[in-house]
């Protein structure tokens, strides 16, 4: 239920359960029951009544002396506009009575009089709880105290709420219940709407954005016979009707390359992926990923277009391009710094891997910084190890680390002038990783033995390695042109952008462990 434990007896919680049911009952019995009505016309919402208002000096009596005040005057003051939206508080309820009610905009004010609604009506709108959904019509007007108001000349109980509402001066302060219970979480919390609002937009504006530059959004499967595209463990199912066993998508890069290779120049798409793992305040199992692929381009005009994106829908949902996130001012209007992945070891563990010349000098070095590493780790993983180790908490403002190890990049093109590397770079910011991107491979020979040495890790006990996909194969095979394709971490990019602490913040419902029956 909504109610928050608040030590409150579980027999006074159940006599305020019990009072709501028998309110309904009335009304139903009355001929007046709530869950009938289907259809109730607005034609204003508090943003309609309250934005853009002037205001004005007034002299208002309060307690027998006169206090000057200033009144906002509405844009519609004096017109007649009907509202709907929830209770929110209640007060009065002599022969005046006043309520604010709650919509997707905001709230306003409803000043509710006997003599005004008829004898019956107050009675009956004075038995409302906090919680109900109403709808009222009335002159909108401004009180004597310079709040601007509805004064109700009609009001109807749309919908009954059966559950009180957490305690009015404390919220939904237990986290666990927030986002167990988001529906509760978004009424009694307006920054967490706020952060919601502002999800839509960005994505919105990411789609804007790419549509604009040729872009075709499309939508590829999610139950996949070879979960590949990325490291990471896949969910498992089987499909009855085929007798077959299927895997949850982990990335979306393999289909989107099968969709270049059919000639689609410029494609994307925004879904979820699902992936086996922990729980943390940057990962939740499934979670919203961004691909995109760009045909006749490289991994630099990745970066390019990532630059651009990030600037764009900070400009656009937040009005400036210099964010704040736990009180550390990010600027996406500088240039992106562009640093390799061995210089930025170099420049923070004080490692120039390039002076390493074989796996067992790289093991050295790696036990003497006490680095950890398993025993099939190449002189490429090892690089990466140290930069997760030594450099990533330095990543704050935006930065492009690319060419990174062979080793950790199965579906990348090598560099031309070192073999070792591969084009490919990581977005980071706030010490996190953004978006990954590649100079796509498109040699299906070089592809089947990147695949073949995956498969080598997997039979050694990596869960995560990928396994050769042969109908990826073949489409290489028929020849896909020389392609940019980046993924980009929705959830991470709206984290950062509405200054969210964890994931679960910016996820309508997150995932949780089911609570014991």
């Amino acid at each position: 239920m909504a109610q928050e434990n608040n030590n409150a007896p579980v027999q006074e919680l159940s006599e305020i359960l019990q009072v709501r049911r028998d309110k309904l009952a009335e009304l139903q019995e009355s001929g007046n029951d709530p869950f009938q009505i289907t259809k109730f016309n607005r034609t204003h919402t508090s943003k309609d009544i309250c934005e853009g208002c002037s205001t004005e000096e007034r002299t208002v009596e309060v307690r027998g002396e006169e206090k000057q005040i200033t009144a906002k005057i509405s844009p519609v003051d004096g017109e007649t506009v009907t509202v709907a939206g929830r209770i929110m508080s209640k007060r009065g309820m002599g022969k005046v009575g006043f309520a604010h009610i709650q919509d997707i905009d905001g709230k306003i004010q409803l000043f509710v009089k006997k003599d005004v609604l008829g004898e019956d009506a107050y009675n009956t709108f004075k038995k409302y709880d906090i919680g109900d959904i109403v709808g009222a019509t009335g002159e909108v007007f401004t009180t004597q105290t310079g709040e601007i108001s509805i004064r109700v000349d009609s009001i109807t109980l749309l919908s009954k709420s059966l559950q009180p509402l957490p305690e009015k001066f404390h919220g939904m302060t237990n986290t666990d219940l927030r986002y167990r219970q988001r529906y509760v979480d978004l009424i009694m919390n307006a920054d967490v709407k706020d952060t919601f609002v502002k999800r839509s937009k960005i994505i919105a504006a990411i789609r804007r954005y790419l549509d604009a530059q040729g872009f075709l959004e499309v939508e590829t499967p999610m139950l996949v016979a070879n979960a590949g595209g990325a490291a990471a463990r896949p969910f498992e199912t089987h499909f009855n009707a085929l007798d077959e066993d299927f895997k949850l998508r982990i990335s979306l890069e393999l289909y989107l390359k099968r969709l270049i290779v059919g000639g689609l120049e410029r494609v994307y798409e925004i879904g979820r992926v699902f992936r086996n793992e922990g729980l943390d305040t940057r990962h939740n199992p499934e979670f919203t990923l961004m691909e995109l692929y760009q045909a006749y381009t490289d991994y630099h005009g990745m970066m390019d277009l990532t630059e651009n994106l990030y600037r764009h829908v900070a400009q656009e949902v937040l009005g400036t391009t210099k964010i704040t996130y736990n009180g550390i001012e990010m600027d996406l209007g500088k240039p992106f710094e562009r640093i390799t992945m061995v210089d930025a070891v170099k420049k923070y563990a004080g490692v120039d891997f390039n002076e390493i010349n074989s796996v067992d000098e790289a093991r050295a070095i790696a036990k003497e910084k006490h680095v950890e590493f398993e025993p099939h780790h190449t002189k490429g993983d090892i690089l990466n190890t140290f930069f997760e180790e030594y450099v990533e908490e330095h990543l704050i403002q935006p930065t492009f680390v690319m060419d990174h190890p062979v080793e950790i990049s199965p579906l990348t093109k090598k560099k031309p002038t070192d073999p070792n590397y591969v084009e490919r770079f990581e977005f980071f910011m706030n010490g996190w990783e953004m978006a990954n991107a590649y100079s796509e491979l498109n040699d299906p020979i070089d592809q089947r033995e990147r695949f073949k040495a995956q498969e080598a890790l997997l039979a050694l006990g990596d869960e995560e390695a990928n396994t050769t996909d042969e109908d990826f194969m073949n489409a290489l095979e028929i020849g896909m042109p020389p392609t940019g394709g980046i993924g980009f971490g929705i959830d991470r990019m709206c984290m950062l952008l509405t200054d969210s602490a964890a994931i679960r913040d910016v996820l309508l419902f997150p995932t949780m462990k089911t609570l014991d029956k």
